[in-house]
């Protein structure tokens, strides 16, 4: 399923639509770059290292507009060095393409 997913807009999904299945994310996970890891067949989860707080801190920044313009917000964590992005679509309890969608954004951004 080799997408161009960065090109497509994060969209609402409405209560009650049925979270991606396994098998669907899996296909999803071959059009993003490696480091996102599928959790529980809930969530997506990626690690980010830098060099210094500051730099973090930036990235963070840099992923809280994106999360704006696109509407799509992911869980962060921010602590020296590190940012840890989690995704999932909380009104579903689960993954949808959105968080895909989002997560190919992420790879794009530099």
């Amino acid at each position: 399923m080799k997408e161009e997913l960065h090109k497509k807009r994060c969209e609402a999904c409405t209560i009650g639509a049925e979270p991606l299945k396994p098998e669907e994310i899996a296909e999803y996970m071959e059009s993003l770059d490696c480091g996102w890891e599928v959790v529980d067949n809930h969530h997506l989860e990626r690690v980010f290292r830098f060099k210094n707080f500051v730099e973090a801190l930036d990235y963070v920044n840099r992923v809280g507009a994106l999360a704006e313009e696109e509407q799509h917000h992911p869980d962060i964590s921010l602590s020296w060095g590190k940012v840890v992005l989690t995704l999932f679509t909380h009104k579903i309890d689960g993954l949808s393409e959105s968080d895909i969608v989002f997560a190919a954004k992420i790879d794009r951004m530099k």
